[in-house]
Protein backbone atom coordinates (compact mmCIF):
# COMPACT_ATOMS: atom_id res chain seq x y z
CA UNK A 1 0.00 0.00 0.00
CA UNK A 2 1.31 3.64 -0.37
CA UNK A 3 2.00 5.91 2.04
CA UNK A 4 -1.09 8.39 0.33
CA UNK A 5 -3.44 5.68 0.20
CA UNK A 6 -2.16 4.67 4.28
CA UNK A 7 -2.07 8.24 4.89
CA UNK A 8 -5.73 8.63 3.93
CA UNK A 9 -7.21 5.55 5.45
CA UNK A 10 -5.47 6.81 8.57
CA UNK A 11 -6.72 10.40 8.66
CA UNK A 12 -10.14 9.13 7.42
CA UNK A 13 -10.47 6.55 10.38
CA UNK A 14 -9.40 9.32 12.81
CA UNK A 15 -12.36 11.62 12.05
CA UNK A 16 -14.67 8.45 11.96
CA UNK A 17 -13.11 7.75 15.28
CA UNK A 18 -13.84 11.52 16.35
CA UNK A 19 -17.29 10.91 15.09
CA UNK A 20 -18.19 7.56 17.18
CA UNK A 21 -16.50 9.25 19.90
CA UNK A 22 -18.70 12.12 19.95
CA UNK A 23 -21.93 10.06 19.26
CA UNK A 24 -21.32 7.68 22.23
CA UNK A 25 -20.77 10.29 24.61
CA UNK A 26 -23.67 12.53 23.29
CA UNK A 27 -25.88 9.77 24.31
CA UNK A 28 -24.36 8.70 27.75
CA UNK A 29 -24.80 12.60 28.86
CA UNK A 30 -28.07 13.30 27.25
CA UNK A 31 -30.12 12.76 30.36
CA UNK A 32 -27.77 14.72 32.54
CA UNK A 33 -30.15 16.74 34.44
CA UNK A 34 -27.71 19.76 33.80
CA UNK A 35 -27.85 22.85 31.07
CA UNK A 36 -24.51 22.74 31.10
CA UNK A 37 -24.11 18.92 29.88
CA UNK A 38 -22.90 19.81 26.15
CA UNK A 39 -20.45 21.54 27.82
CA UNK A 40 -19.46 18.32 29.85
CA UNK A 41 -19.52 16.45 26.79
CA UNK A 42 -17.17 18.43 24.59
CA UNK A 43 -14.85 18.73 27.58
CA UNK A 44 -14.71 14.92 27.62
CA UNK A 45 -14.42 14.54 23.22
CA UNK A 46 -11.61 17.35 23.37
CA UNK A 47 -9.53 14.96 25.58
CA UNK A 48 -10.24 12.22 23.89
CA UNK A 49 -9.95 13.51 20.31
CA UNK A 50 -6.24 15.11 21.85
CA UNK A 51 -5.23 11.63 22.83
CA UNK A 52 -5.89 10.36 19.25
CA UNK A 53 -4.29 13.12 18.04
CA UNK A 54 -1.06 12.11 20.03
CA UNK A 55 -1.67 8.54 18.74
CA UNK A 56 -2.27 9.22 14.86
CA UNK A 57 0.54 11.19 14.96
CA UNK A 58 3.04 8.77 16.81
CA UNK A 59 1.81 6.09 13.78
CA UNK A 60 2.66 8.61 10.86
CA UNK A 61 5.95 9.33 12.47
CA UNK A 62 5.45 13.17 13.31
CA UNK A 63 5.69 15.07 16.00
CA UNK A 64 2.56 16.86 17.86
CA UNK A 65 4.33 19.83 16.45
CA UNK A 66 3.91 19.31 13.07
CA UNK A 67 0.26 19.13 13.13
CA UNK A 68 -0.01 22.64 14.91
CA UNK A 69 -1.82 21.52 18.57
CA UNK A 70 1.17 22.08 20.64
CA UNK A 71 0.75 25.99 22.45
CA UNK A 72 3.52 28.43 21.57
CA UNK A 73 3.86 32.12 22.67
CA UNK A 74 2.05 33.42 20.26
CA UNK A 75 -1.12 31.11 20.70
CA UNK A 76 -3.19 33.48 22.96
CA UNK A 77 -2.56 36.44 20.46
CA UNK A 78 -3.42 34.62 17.55
CA UNK A 79 -6.67 33.75 19.45
CA UNK A 80 -7.36 36.71 19.92
CA UNK A 81 -6.74 38.02 16.46
CA UNK A 82 -9.55 35.40 15.14
CA UNK A 83 -11.87 35.90 17.18
CA UNK A 84 -11.51 39.88 16.35
CA UNK A 85 -11.71 39.17 12.71
CA UNK A 86 -14.03 36.45 12.91
CA UNK A 87 -16.77 39.26 14.77
CA UNK A 88 -15.89 41.94 12.27
CA UNK A 89 -17.04 39.39 9.40
CA UNK A 90 -20.42 38.59 11.61
CA UNK A 91 -20.80 42.21 11.90
CA UNK A 92 -20.45 42.88 7.90
CA UNK A 93 -22.75 39.97 7.40
CA UNK A 94 -25.28 42.09 9.34
CA UNK A 95 -24.76 45.34 7.60
CA UNK A 96 -25.09 43.15 4.71
CA UNK A 97 -28.35 41.70 5.71
CA UNK A 98 -29.76 45.41 7.27
CA UNK A 99 -29.03 47.17 3.61
CA UNK A 100 -31.03 44.61 1.40
CA UNK A 101 -33.78 45.65 3.70
CA UNK A 102 -37.23 43.75 5.11
CA UNK A 103 -34.84 42.97 7.81
CA UNK A 104 -33.93 44.82 11.42
CA UNK A 105 -32.87 43.65 14.35
CA UNK A 106 -33.85 44.58 18.22
CA UNK A 107 -32.37 44.14 21.67
CA UNK A 108 -33.29 40.76 23.74
CA UNK A 109 -34.32 42.63 26.92
CA UNK A 110 -33.49 39.36 29.05
CA UNK A 111 -30.25 38.57 28.37
CA UNK A 112 -28.18 37.98 31.33
CA UNK A 113 -24.43 38.04 31.73
CA UNK A 114 -24.92 34.11 32.99
CA UNK A 115 -26.42 33.09 29.61
CA UNK A 116 -23.87 35.11 27.69
CA UNK A 117 -20.70 33.55 29.65
CA UNK A 118 -23.05 29.75 29.05
CA UNK A 119 -22.75 30.36 24.97
CA UNK A 120 -19.05 32.12 24.68
CA UNK A 121 -17.78 29.16 26.53
CA UNK A 122 -20.30 26.72 24.87
CA UNK A 123 -18.68 28.10 21.22
CA UNK A 124 -15.51 28.09 22.59
CA UNK A 125 -15.46 24.43 23.27
CA UNK A 126 -17.28 23.36 20.28
CA UNK A 127 -14.50 25.41 18.30
CA UNK A 128 -11.86 23.53 20.17
CA UNK A 129 -13.16 20.38 19.54
CA UNK A 130 -13.74 20.81 15.89
CA UNK A 131 -10.19 22.78 14.99
CA UNK A 132 -8.87 19.60 16.71
CA UNK A 133 -10.67 17.05 14.70
CA UNK A 134 -10.74 18.28 11.20
CA UNK A 135 -7.91 21.09 11.54
CA UNK A 136 -5.26 19.56 13.36
CA UNK A 137 -3.65 15.62 12.64
CA UNK A 138 -6.52 15.65 9.46
CA UNK A 139 -5.48 18.48 7.59
CA UNK A 140 -1.84 18.86 8.36
CA UNK A 141 -1.13 15.30 7.63
CA UNK A 142 -3.33 15.59 4.34
CA UNK A 143 -1.25 19.00 3.27
CA UNK A 144 2.13 17.47 3.90
CA UNK A 145 1.12 14.26 1.99
CA UNK A 146 -1.12 15.68 -0.93
CA UNK A 147 -0.94 19.60 -1.37
CA UNK A 148 -3.24 22.22 -0.23
CA UNK A 149 -6.11 21.84 -2.13
CA UNK A 150 -6.39 18.41 -1.85
CA UNK A 151 -5.88 18.49 1.40
CA UNK A 152 -8.79 20.98 1.91
CA UNK A 153 -11.20 19.42 -0.46
CA UNK A 154 -10.94 16.22 1.50
CA UNK A 155 -11.80 17.62 5.23
CA UNK A 156 -14.19 20.15 3.50
CA UNK A 157 -16.35 16.35 2.51
CA UNK A 158 -15.67 14.80 5.72
CA UNK A 159 -16.70 18.06 7.75
CA UNK A 160 -19.58 18.75 6.25
CA UNK A 161 -20.80 14.90 6.15
CA UNK A 162 -19.95 15.16 9.92
CA UNK A 163 -23.12 18.16 9.82
CA UNK A 164 -25.29 16.23 7.98
CA UNK A 165 -25.07 13.40 9.99
CA UNK A 166 -26.29 15.99 13.04
CA UNK A 167 -28.88 16.71 11.04
CA UNK A 168 -27.92 19.60 8.71
CA UNK A 169 -29.12 20.26 5.24
CA UNK A 170 -26.69 19.12 2.50
CA UNK A 171 -26.92 23.03 1.30
CA UNK A 172 -26.28 24.16 4.97
CA UNK A 173 -23.52 21.35 5.30
CA UNK A 174 -21.55 21.66 2.24
CA UNK A 175 -22.18 25.41 1.08
CA UNK A 176 -22.56 27.09 4.35
CA UNK A 177 -20.17 24.71 7.01
CA UNK A 178 -18.25 23.77 3.83
CA UNK A 179 -17.07 27.24 2.99
CA UNK A 180 -16.32 27.74 6.81
CA UNK A 181 -14.56 25.13 6.43
CA UNK A 182 -11.91 26.10 3.61
CA UNK A 183 -11.68 29.30 5.78
CA UNK A 184 -10.77 27.71 8.53
CA UNK A 185 -8.42 25.13 7.15
CA UNK A 186 -6.61 27.99 5.07
CA UNK A 187 -6.41 30.14 8.70
CA UNK A 188 -4.37 27.07 9.96
CA UNK A 189 -2.16 26.40 6.84
CA UNK A 190 -1.38 29.84 6.71
CA UNK A 191 -0.65 30.18 10.48
CA UNK A 192 1.13 26.89 11.48
CA UNK A 193 -1.83 25.92 13.81
CA UNK A 194 -5.06 26.17 14.85
CA UNK A 195 -4.60 28.77 17.73
CA UNK A 196 -6.26 31.61 14.59
CA UNK A 197 -9.16 28.95 13.55
CA UNK A 198 -10.35 28.72 17.12
CA UNK A 199 -10.87 32.32 17.42
CA UNK A 200 -12.62 32.76 13.66
CA UNK A 201 -14.42 29.54 14.72
CA UNK A 202 -15.77 31.18 18.28
CA UNK A 203 -16.58 34.45 17.19
CA UNK A 204 -18.50 33.46 14.12
CA UNK A 205 -20.92 31.15 16.22
CA UNK A 206 -20.82 33.69 18.66
CA UNK A 207 -21.40 36.35 16.70
CA UNK A 208 -24.25 34.65 15.25
CA UNK A 209 -25.86 33.80 18.37
CA UNK A 210 -25.51 37.98 19.84
CA UNK A 211 -26.91 38.91 16.23
CA UNK A 212 -29.95 36.91 16.53
CA UNK A 213 -28.91 34.38 13.65
CA UNK A 214 -29.02 31.19 15.25
CA UNK A 215 -32.23 29.67 16.55
CA UNK A 216 -31.37 30.44 20.64
CA UNK A 217 -32.11 34.17 21.78
CA UNK A 218 -29.21 36.32 21.63
CA UNK A 219 -28.16 39.61 22.67
CA UNK A 220 -30.67 41.02 19.47
CA UNK A 221 -33.02 38.65 17.82
CA UNK A 222 -33.88 39.65 13.97
CA UNK A 223 -37.58 40.66 12.61
CA UNK A 224 -38.17 39.89 9.02
CA UNK A 225 -41.37 41.65 6.87
CA UNK A 226 -43.99 39.36 6.54
CA UNK A 227 -44.13 37.98 3.37
CA UNK A 228 -39.93 38.36 2.71
CA UNK A 229 -39.01 35.46 4.77
CA UNK A 230 -37.17 33.57 1.85
CA UNK A 231 -36.02 36.75 0.77
CA UNK A 232 -34.08 37.94 3.29
CA UNK A 233 -32.92 33.83 3.61
CA UNK A 234 -31.43 34.27 0.27
CA UNK A 235 -29.64 37.40 1.55
CA UNK A 236 -28.26 36.14 4.19
CA UNK A 237 -27.15 33.10 1.96
CA UNK A 238 -25.45 35.88 -0.13
CA UNK A 239 -23.67 37.98 2.36
CA UNK A 240 -22.71 34.88 3.86
CA UNK A 241 -20.93 32.88 0.74
CA UNK A 242 -19.55 36.56 -0.53
CA UNK A 243 -17.88 37.57 2.98
CA UNK A 244 -16.41 33.75 3.29
CA UNK A 245 -15.06 33.59 -0.23
CA UNK A 246 -13.55 36.95 0.17
CA UNK A 247 -11.58 35.86 3.42
CA UNK A 248 -10.64 32.11 1.38
CA UNK A 249 -9.21 34.41 -1.12
CA UNK A 250 -7.12 36.55 1.02
CA UNK A 251 -5.84 33.71 3.08
CA UNK A 252 -5.22 31.97 0.04
CA UNK A 253 -2.88 34.78 -1.29
CA UNK A 254 -1.64 35.83 2.29
CA UNK A 255 2.25 34.65 2.05
CA UNK A 256 3.40 34.07 5.72
CA UNK A 257 6.77 35.67 6.50
CA UNK A 258 8.36 32.09 7.32
CA UNK A 259 8.28 29.21 5.28
CA UNK A 260 5.61 27.12 6.32
CA UNK A 261 6.82 24.98 8.79
CA UNK A 262 4.28 23.86 11.53
CA UNK A 263 5.77 23.99 15.17
CA UNK A 264 3.38 25.66 17.32
CA UNK A 265 -0.38 26.80 17.21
Amino acid sequence: MTYRKLTLIRVVCFCLLCAIVLATFSGLTKDFLTEWKQHLLLIITIAITYILTMFFTKAEKLQLTNVGVVPGKATFKKIVIGFGIGLFMTLLQLVFVLLFGHYKVALTSSISSYTIIFYLSLYILVAVREELAFRGYPLFSLNHCFGLWTAQIIILIIFSLEHVAGGMTWLQAFFGVGTGALLFGFAALRTNGIALPIGLHTAWNFGQWCLGFKKETGLFHGIVEKGFENVVERNGWISYLTIMTVAVVFLYFYKPKKILIPKTY
